[in-house]
């Protein structure tokens, strides 16, 4: 079993999902970030975040390389 990654990393895939599945929770004009209304950054926000936990379980799950 050592040198296959674990499948659970997959599981942190889920984080952006959950986090932009439910608007009511985010539909919202504040608090503003420099001119932005919360909606937009927010869901920005998670598009970074995103990108970042795809580098990272990619990183975690690659096998044969170095």
């Amino acid at each position: 079993m050592e040198g296959r990654p674990s499948r659970w990393w997959y599981a942190l895939l889920v984080l952006p999902v959950l986090g932009l599945m439910y608007p009511p929770l985010y539909a919202r004009h504040d608090p503003e970030l420099v001119g932005f209304p919360f909606f937009y950054w927010y869901q920005f926000a998670w598009v970074l975040v995103s990108a970042v936990l795809t580098l990272v379980v990619y990183l975690a799950t690659r096998r044969g390389s170095p």
